[in-house]
C-alpha cells in the first residue's frame, strides 16, 4: 500500500512537473495563451485517464489556479475551467477536500445579486457543478449551508430557465443530504421558489413544485401556508405534468411530513382535487395516493377506531350504485376535518376564476361521498353553499353541485333535510335567486330513497302547492325548478304513493302552465300532467282532471272575489278548463257561479276580456267542452242574462268598448256552438236584440263585425219565428252598416239582410209593411250601383230574393232609379228576374 501511494505521488509529481509551464501561462495577458494553456492542462489531466488517486493529488495542486480562471475575462477559458473542475470532482476519491476553496468561489460567482458570470450557459454549468458537489460530498457540505443557500436563492430566479430547473434539482439533493441542518435556512428558499413556480415554461414549474416539496418536507413547516395557495393555483395548470407534480408532492407530504396532522385540513383538498382531473393518469395517481394516506392513518390510529373497523365496514343502505366506497381511514380523515373544509369550500365556490369554482364544486361531491351521514352536522352551511353555487353562470359548477346535493339526499335523513329545505323554499334567502332552494330540493329528493321519502311526500307536495311557493314568481328558471321538483316525485315506481298528493301536484302543474311564457316549459308541464295520470293508473289527463275537477274549482272559487288581470288564478282557471276537454261539462253547475262572479261588470275589465275569450273558444266547440253532458244548455239562459247581457251595455271608454267586443265574441260563439236552443233564444230575444243592435254602432270594427255576425246567427236560428215588429227593428240598423268603412262589415251586413228577407213568413204582410219594404228596396237599389262589383253582385242576389216578397213594389222602385245609375245593367237584370216571376206574384 505504501509502495502504491509512493507511486501515485510520484506520478502526480511528474504530471505537475509537465504542467508547470502551462500553469505559468495562465497568468499571461494574452487570451489565446491562457486558453491554450487550459486546454493543454485538461489534455494532460482529466483527458489522460490517470488513476483517481493521482488525479486527487493533481486536483489539489490545480484547484486554486482553476478557480482563479473562473473569473477570466475570456468566456472560453471560464468554460474550460468549469469543465475541468467538474471532471475532477466526478473522478477524485475525496472531492470534499476541495470544498473550502470551491464553495466560496461558487458563492462569489453565483450568489451575488449582480451576477459576475454574464454567460447563461456557464451559469448553468456552474450550477450543474454545484449539484454534482452536493451529490458526491453529501454531509460534508453542512458547514457551507449558508453559502449554498445563498447561491440557490439567486439561481432559482435566474433569467435562464435551465438554470432555474437545475437549481431546483440541486435544492432537492441538498435538502436530502443535510436534513439535520437544512431546516435552519430552508425558509429563505420559499420566496424564490414561489416566484419560479409560475414561470412560463412548464418544465420549470414542474421543477419548482418538486423543489418546494423537498423544502417543506425537510424544513420547519412554518412556511406551509406560504406555499399552499401557490400549489393550489398549479392544480389548474394547463400542463398535466405540473398538476401531476403537485399531486405527488402533496401526497408525499400527507404520508411523510412530520407535522402532517396539523395540515390535513389544508392538504386533503389539494390531493382530492386530483381525483376529478381530466387526465386519467392523474386521477389514478391521486386515488392511489389517497388510499395510501387513508391506510397509513388507519394504521396509526388503529386503537382509536377499533370499533368502527369492526362494525362500520358495511356500506350504508341505498349507497350510490356503481360507486366504490372509500376506505375507513379516508372517510375518517374527511369526517374529522369537514368542519374546517366546509368554510373553505363556501369561500372558494364564489371565486372570480371559473376553474377554481369548477374544481371546488367537484371537490364538494368527493367530500360528501366520504363524509356520508356525518354531513348532517354541517347541513346548514352546506345548503347555503349549494344555493350560492346553483346560481353560477358556469354549467359545470351547477351540475357538480347538484351531484353533491344528490349525495346529501342519499346520506342525510329526509326528516332532517326537509325541515331546512322546505323552510328555505317557502321563504328564499335570496330575492334575486328564489329558485335556488327549489333546484337543490329537486336534486336532494333525487338522491333520497323511495322508502325513506314515502312518509314525507304529502308534506313536500303541500309545500310546493302553497300560493307563496308556486304562484309568487313567474321567472322561467323558477318555474322550471318547480317542475323539476314535481317530476322527481313522479319518477317513483310505486303508484300508490301518489294518491294522497295527486291534487297538490296537479295544482302545481296547472300553475306552472298558467305562469309560463315559454312554450317549451308549458309543454314540459303538460307531459308531467300525463305522467301524473299514468302513475295513478289513469288512462289520460282528462281522467285525472275528472278525479280532481271539483277540488280544483273549489280551490279557485276560494279566492275569486279578489281576482284581477294580474291574478294567477285567472290563468289557472283557463288551463284547467281548456285542458279538461269534455270533463268540464260534468261540472258546469260548479263552474257557472265562479264565472258569474268574475264576469260581473264591476270586475277588472282585462280579466273579463280574458275570460270571455276563453269562453268563446270553449263555446265554439260546446259539445266537446262545456256542453258535453248537455248541462250547459240548462244554464245558458242564466248565462246569457246574468253574464253576457250586462257586459254588452254601453259604457264610456275604450276599455269598456274592448270588453263589449270580447262579450260579443262570446255571444257569437254561443250562437254558433249550439249551446243554446232556438226556443231559449226566442224567449230572450227581446232582451238580446236591443243590445246587439246597439253594438252595430260600436267604434270598434271588430265589435261591429261580431254584432253583424251575431244578428245573422239569430236570424238563422229564430228569424222565421220573430214577430214582424221585431224584424222591422233589425233591418234599418243593418242598412246603416252597408256604408261601413270596413268591407268585411259591409259583406256580413249584406249577408244578414239576405237572412232577414229569408225570415219573412206568411205572418209578415207586405202591404201593411210596404213602407218598410220600400225603404229597404230603395237603400239596396242605391248600393246596386256601388263602385265595388262584388258588392253589386251580392246586392243583386239579395234583391232577387226580396222580389218574391213584394215584386210590384220592387219593380216600381227599380224602374224609378234605372236611369239614374251609372250603368243600367244590374237594374235590367233585376227587372228581367222580376218579369220571370209567376204572373200572380207580379200582379200582387
Amino acid at each position: 500500500m505504501a509502495a502504491m501511494a509512493a507511486g501515485d505521488e510520484h506520478a502526480a509529481s511528474e504530471v505537475l512537473r509537465g504542467l508547470a509551464r502551462h500553469l505559468n501561462c495562465l497568468n499571461e495577458d494574452n487570451k489565446a495563451t491562457r486558453k491554450r494553456a487550459l486546454e493543454l492542462i485538461k489534455r494532460e489531466t482529466v483527458d489522460k485517464g490517470h488513476p483517481s488517486s493521482v488525479l486527487q493529488e493533481v486536483f489539489s495542486a490545480l484547484l486554486k489556479p482553476l478557480l482563479k480562471c473562473l473569473s477570466d475575462p475570456m468566456e472560453r477559458c471560464r468554460e474550460t475551467a468549469i469543465t475541468m473542475i467538474t471532471e475532477f470532482i466526478r473522478c477524485v476519491p475525496k472531492p470534499e477536500e476541495s470544498l473550502p476553496y470551491l464553495i466560496p468561489c461558487l458563492a462569489h460567482r453565483l450568489g451575488e445579486k449582480e451576477l459576475p458570470e454574464p454567460a447563461e450557459e456557464l451559469r448553468l454549468s456552474a450550477v450543474e457543478l454545484l449539484t454534482l458537489v452536493v451529490e458526491v460530498c453529501g454531509k460534508h457540505l453542512a458547514p457551507y449551508l449558508t453559502e449554498v443557500i445563498n447561491i440557490l436563492q439567486i439561481t432559482i430566479v435566474d433569467p435562464f430557465p435551465d438554470v432555474r430547473r437545475e437549481s431546483c434539482k440541486c435544492t432537492i439533493h441538498f435538502a436530502k443530504c443535510v436534513p439535520e441542518h437544512f431546516h435552519m435556512q430552508a425558509e429563505s428558499l420559499v420566496k424564490p421558489l414561489m416566484q419560479t413556480i409560475s414561470h412560463q415554461h412548464s418544465r420549470v414549474r414542474v421543477s419548482a413544485v418538486e423543489a418546494t416539496g423537498a423544502v417543506i418536507q425537510h424544513g420547519t413547516g412554518k412556511n406551509m401556508d406560504d406555499v399552499l395557495s401557490h400549489l393550489a393555483q398549479r392544480l389548474f395548470d394547463d400542463s398535466p405534468q405540473v398538476r401531476k407534480a403537485v399531486t405527488v408532492v402533496v401526497g408525499d407530504w400527507l404520508l411523510h411530513l412530520r407535522d402532517r396532522y396539523s395540515y390535513f385540513h389544508k392538504l386533503i383538498p389539494l390531493l382530492l382535487s386530483g381525483i376529478d382531473d381530466e387526465i386519467p393518469e392523474i386521477r389514478l395517481l391521486s386515488a392511489d395516493l389517497w388510499k395510501q394516506v387513508g391506510a397509513q392513518w388507519e394504521k396509526e390510529n388503529e386503537d382509536e377506531i377499533k370499533d368502527k373497523m369492526d362494525f362500520l365496514l358495511t356500506p350504508p343502505p341505498f349507497y350510490p350504485p356503481g360507486v366504490e366506497r372509500p376506505g375507513l381511514g379516508c372517510r375518517e380523515l374527511v369526517v374529522r376535518n369537514l368542519g374546517r373544509l366546509v368554510p373553505a369550500i363556501t369561500h372558494d365556490i364564489t371565486d372570480w376564476l371559473v376553474p377554481t369554482r369548477v374544481r371546488t364544486s367537484q371537490l364538494l361531491s368527493v367530500l360528501l361521498l366520504h363524509a356520508e351521514d356525518y354531513s348532517t352536522q354541517h347541513l346548514q352551511p352546506l345548503l347555503a353553499t349549494l344555493y350560492t353555487a346553483c346560481t353560477d353562470r358556469e354549467r359545470d359548477v351547477v351540475s357538480n353541485c347538484l351531484a353533491a346535493a344528490k349525495l346529501l339526499g342519499t346520506f342525510v335523513p329526509p326528516v332532517v333535510f326537509l325541515k331546512l329545505l322546505l323552510d328555505h323554499v317557502t321563504a328564499p334567502c335570496s330575492s334575486s335567486h328564489p329558485w335556488a332552494p327549489l333546484m337543490v330540493l329537486a336534486a336532494v329528493l333525487g338522491g333520497c330513497s323511495q322508502t325513506l321519502l314515502k312518509p314525507h311526500l304529502e308534506k313536500i307536495a303541500n309545500t310546493l302547492s302553497q300560493p307563496d311557493v308556486c304562484q309568487e314568481y313567474q321567472q322561467a328558471v323558477y318555474l322550471e325548478q318547480l317542475l323539476a321538483c314535481v317530476d322527481v316525485l313522479l319518477l317513483r315506481p310505486c303508484e300508490s304513493d301518489h294518491g294522497s298528493v295527486s291534487l297538490q301536484l296537479l295544482q302545481v302543474l296547472v300553475t306552472v302552465q298558467s305562469l309560463s311564457t315559454e312554450p317549451r316549459l308549458s309543454e314540459k308541464a303538460l307531459e308531467s300532467v300525463q305522467l301524473l295520470s299514468k302513475v295513478q293508473g289513469l288512462d289520460s289527463a282528462m281522467a285525472l282532471y275528472r278525479q280532481h275537477m271539483g277540488q280544483l274549482l273549489d280551490w279557485l272559487s276560494g279566492s275569486v272575489n279578489t281576482w284581477s288581470s294580474y291574478s294567477p288564478q285567472r290563468l289557472q282557471l283557463q288551463i284547467t278548463v281548456m285542458q279538461s276537454g269534455p270533463v268540464i261539462g260534468e261540472f258546469v253547475s260548479q263552474l257557472m257561479p265562479l264565472l258569474s262572479s268574475c264576469l260581473q261588470p264591476d270586475r277588472d275589465p282585462e280579466m273579463r276580456m280574458s275570460i270571455f275569450t276563453m269562453l268563446a273558444k270553449l263555446l265554439l266547440d260546446a259539445t266537446n267542452t262545456l256542453d258535453s253532458q248537455g248541462h250547459f244548455r240548462d244554464e245558458s239562459e242564466t248565462f246569457l242574462c246574468d253574464v253576457l247581457l250586462p257586459n254588452l251595455v254601453w259604457r264610456v271608454g275604450r276599455i269598456a268598448a274592448a270588453v263589449r267586443t270580447s262579450a260579443l265574441s262570446c255571444l257569437l260563439a254561443l250562437l254558433h256552438g249550439g249551446a243554446i236552443t232556438p226556443g231559449q233564444l226566442l224567449c230572450l230575444e227581446e232582451k238580446l236584440s236591443p243590445q246587439v243592435l246597439s253594438a252595430l254602432e260600436e267604434d270598434s270594427q271588430l265589435g261591429r263585425l261580431f254584432a253583424c255576425r251575431s244578428l245573422s246567427a239569430i236570424l238563422r236560428l229564430i228569424g222565421a219565428r220573430l214577430h214582424p215588429e221585431a224584424l222591422n227593428k233589425i233591418y234599418p240598423m243593418l242598412l246603416k252598416r252597408l256604408d261601413d268603412s270596413s268591407e268585411e262589415v259591409r259583406g256580413v251586413a249584406l249577408q244578414a239582410l239576405g237572412l232577414w228577407l229569408s225570415s219573412l213568413t206568411k205572418d209578415y204582410n207586405p202591404e201593411l209593411c210596404a213602407a218598410h219594404l220600400q225603404l229597404l228596396f230603395q237603400q239596396l237599389l242605391l248600393h246596386l250601383d256601388d263602385p265595388d262589383g262584388s258588392v253589386q253582385d251580392k246586392v243583386l242576389e239579395i234583391l232577387k230574393k226580396g222580389s218574391s216578397v213584394h215584386p210590384a213594389l220592387l219593380r216600381r222602385e227599380a224602374e224609378a232609379v234605372r236611369d239614374q245609375q251609372r250603368s243600367p245593367l244590374y237594374c235590367d237584370q233585376l227587372l228581367q228576374h222580376i218579369s220571370s216571376l209567376p204572373t200572380e206574384a207580379t200582379a200582387e
